[in-house]
């Protein structure tokens, strides 16, 4: 017969099962989810350990499935990417696994198209302006500085 301890356990895996299987998660949010389920920290490992070894859980497929899901639905740059890989505590290494499923052709046409559209899309008449509003909102995207700058400068001179 099962304590009331282990049945809450089991329970409680089933609950992150569930958790983990509906959509791809990172170590930190699983923990941050136990503390929601007021789970006593000493359970959290067990846990842990429970969904990685039932594959529930693996921080290199949550770094890849993140990296190529926000570059496809939001139009993030890398910087952008690899920085909320870093806000959930993912390795160097995940997050360079991540950026890598990026193809890089893809990579720079998009930035194209989404700076055209982005500089299109601004009805601001003062050029200063206008550069100003486009740049932030493609760093704010995350993308590389360098080719922001080189880009507006590019766009400015087709008016």
């Amino acid at each position: 017969m099962h304590s009331l301890s282990n049945t809450s356990v089991l329970d409680t895996i089933q609950k992150m099962e569930y958790y983990c299987s509906y959509q791809e998660r990172c170590h930190a949010e699983v923990v941050q989810k136990l503390y929601s389920l007021s789970v006593p920290q000493n359970r959290h490992d067990e846990i842990i350990v429970h969904l990685i070894h039932h594959n529930f859980l693996n921080e290199e497929r949550f770094a890849k499935l993140f990296s190529i899901s926000k570059f496809h639905q939001k139009k993030w740059g890398k910087n952008r990417i690899s920085n909320e890989l870093k806000q959930r505590n993912l390795s160097d290494y995940l997050v360079k696994v991540g950026l890598n499923e990026i193809p890089e052709e893809e990579y720079e046409t998009t930035f194209h198209e989404l700076a055209e559209k982005t500089w299109d899309s601004i009805t601001e008449k003062n050029t200063l302006k206008k550069r100003k509003k486009c740049c932030d909102t493609l760093l704010r995207k995350g993308w590389e500085s360098d080719w922001v700058y080189e880009k507006i400068k590019d766009l400015e001179k087709k008016v």
